[in-house]
C-alpha cells in the first residue's frame, strides 16, 4: 500500500511538471523566453545541468543533488514539449521508450531470471546494445564498433568511449607499459610540431597526446574525466591558497614575478603534504 501511495504521488508530481512546461510554452500566455527557445538553444543548458548533477554527487550534497536532478528532469520535459508541438513525439513516448529499452536490456530480470554474474550481465548488455546500434545503422552504411558514440560528448569523455569500443574488438594494449612509450613518442611529436610553427600541426599533436593520456587512464581503471576534475580542484585549491599566503605576507600575488609565485606554489604543496 505504501508503495502504491508513493507511486501515485510521483505520478501526480510528474504530471504537474508537464503541465507547468506546457503553460510556459503557451504562445499566447506563456513565458516569452521559454516560447522562443528551440532544441539547439536548450541543448547547452541540458549539458550544463548534467554536469551540475555530477558536481552535487561528487560533493555528497543530497539537497543540491535533489535540486539538480529536478533541473535535469525539467530539461527532458522541455525537449519533449517542443517535440510534441512539432508532432514528433511526446513525454509519454520518451518514458515508454526508456522503460521498454530497460526491459529489453535486462532479460535476466524481466524475461528469464538467472544467476549470471555481473560480468556476464555486462557482456550480455553490450551484445544487446550492439544489436540495437546495428538496427539503427542507415541502409547501405557500413556498421562499425564505434557506432553510437555521440559527437556532442565532451572530448575527453568521447575519447574514453571510443577507446572502450575499440577495445571490445581487440584493438587495445594488454598492459599499461607500452602506453608510456606512446606518451614519449607523442610528446616528441608535439615538440617537432612546435618547431614548425604550424598551428594545425601543433593542435593535431596536442590532441594525440591528450588521447593517449586518456587511454592510459582507462587502461589503469581510472576515469579520465574524474581524474581531470580532481586535478582542476587541486589546482584551484592550491592557487587560492597561494593568493592567501601572499596576502598574509603583505604582497599582491599578481604583482609577484614567476619565481616568487613558484615559491608560494611549493610552500602550499609542502603544507598540504604535512597536513595530509
Amino acid at each position: 500500500m505504501a508503495e502504491t501511495t508513493q507511486n501515485d504521488s510521483s505520478a501526480r508530481a510528474f504530471l504537474k511538471l508537464i503541465e507547468v512546461m506546457a503553460r510556459l510554452r503557451n504562445p499566447d500566455s506563456g513565458c516569452p523566453w521559454d516560447v522562443e527557445q528551440d532544441f539547439s538553444t536548450i541543448a547547452p543548458y541540458t549539458i550544463e545541468e548534467a554536469y551540475e548533477v555530477a558536481d552535487a554527487i561528487q560533493r555528497g550534497h543530497m539537497d543540491d543533488l535533489k535540486e539538480e536532478l529536478g533541473d535535469l528532469l525539467f530539461q527532458v520535459v522541455f525537449h519533449s514539449q517542443m517535440a510534441s508541438e512539432e508532432g514528433a513525439f511526446d513525454i509519454a513516448d520518451v518514458t515508454q521508450g526508456i522503460a521498454d529499452k530497460m526491459v529489453r536490456r535486462h532479460p535476466h530480470v524481466f524475461d528469464a531470471p538467472d544467476q549470471r554474474s555481473a560480468t556476464d550481465q555486462t557482456r550480455a548488455w553490450e551484445v544487446i546494445k550492439a544489436e540495437e546500434r546495428a538496427a539503427k545503422t542507415e541502409t547501405g552504411a557500413a556498421p562499425s564498433a564505434l557506432d553510437g558514440v555521440a559527437l556532442s560528448l565532451p572530448a575527453l569523455l568521447r575519447a574514453e568511449k571510443l577507446q572502450k569500443r575499440a577495445a571490445r574488438v581487440g584493438f587495445d594494449w594488454t598492459e599499461a607499459e607500452p602506453i608510456f612509450d606512446k606518451l614519449i613518442e607523442e610528446t616528441a611529436e608535439v615538440r617537432e610540431a612546435i618547431a614548425t610553427g604550424i598551428q594545425d600541426d601543433i593542435e593535431d599533436e596536442i590532441g594525440d597526446l591528450l588521447f593517449v593520456g586518456a587511454n592510459l587512464a582507462r587502461r589503469l581503471g581510472i576515469d579520465p574525466e574524474q581524474a581531470l576534475r580532481r586535478a582542476n580542484a587541486k589546482f584551484e585549491r592550491r592557487f587560492r591558497a597561494m593568493e592567501v599566503a601572499a596576502a598574509d605576507d603583505g604582497a599582491e600575488f599578481a604583482d609577484l614575478d614567476l619565481e616568487a609565485q613558484e615559491s608560494y606554489w611549493q610552500r602550499v604543496k609542502r603544507t598540504e603534504k604535512t597536513s595530509g
